[in-house]
């Protein structure tokens, strides 16, 4: 296969690298453990034999490829999508100032609150141990999680801003936007650029992704396997 950016394949990239300790791997293909999320991805077309007995120890695998690339249809033979959508793969390199906001480093002691607060807003894939890709942070009122941020997948020179939500009842007081711009200058500060994907379709929130300083890269296709049912 030709060489690639490792923003192309995002998720190869970073489980074959700084975040292989996060997954499953067979020779052929990888997948994230199951408890922190749906990735999973394979090395070329002859590695599909790998990646179908990786999605059958655990459906409901995601994939995230390059639009118009050989790899957008590399999927375990019989496979059907429940999901197929174009995302914008966004790029921050240099963030716009804007406001801060107290908040809290977020971790093993939060598990159960990070994951309610997902359940609710429903920011993208999320599971129980999602948390275990790191970074995230968080604005506590009364005792009680009402928005967070965090990182997802990490490759060569670049990672992932990723759960920015707002509990319903504390929206328009751009605690997430806060958040977010948090974990973006730390990022920037550890050497990396930062990078994100949005629903190619979504024009508003692609324009909010602009004012923090993102530009589109690419586009990316985003196929979610079905899950059998009983699964």
């Amino acid at each position: 296969m030709s060489p690639h950016h490792p923003l192309d394949r995002p998720i190869w990239s970073a489980l074959t690298g700084r975040q292989a300790a996060l997954a499953i791997h067979e020779p052929g293909a990888v997948r994230l453990r199951p408890d922190i999320g749906n990735f999973a991805a394979v090395r070329d077309a002859d590695g599909v034999g790998d990646l179908a007995a990786l999605v059958e120890a655990a459906p409901g695998a995601g994939f995230l490829e390059a639009e118009g690339s050989d790899m957008v249809d590399v999927l375990p033979p019989d496979s059907t999508s429940e999901l197929r959508a174009v995302l914008a793969q966004m790029v921050c390199r240099t963030l716009t100032p804007g406001p801060s906001v107290a908040w809290e480093p977020l971790g093993e002691a939060d598990a159960e609150a990070i994951h309610d607060l997902a359940m609710l807003t429903k920011p993208g894939p999320f599971r129980r141990r999602t948390f275990d890709f790191g970074g995230f942070i968080g604005i506590r009122e009364g005792g009680r999680l009402i928005a967070m941020a965090g990182t997802r997948l990490r490759v060569a020179g670049f990672s992932e801003v990723s759960a920015v939500c707002t509990h319903p009842d504390h929206r328009g007081r751009g605690l997430a936007r806060a958040l977010m711009r948090e974990v973006c200058s730390r990022i920037l500060d550890q050497g990396d650029a930062v990078f994100l994907h949005a629903f190619a379709d979504r024009t508003a929130t692609i324009a909010l992704y602009r004012s923090l300083g993102f530009e589109i890269r690419r586009r990316i296709v985003y196929t979610v396997l079905e899950t059998p049912e009983g699964r």
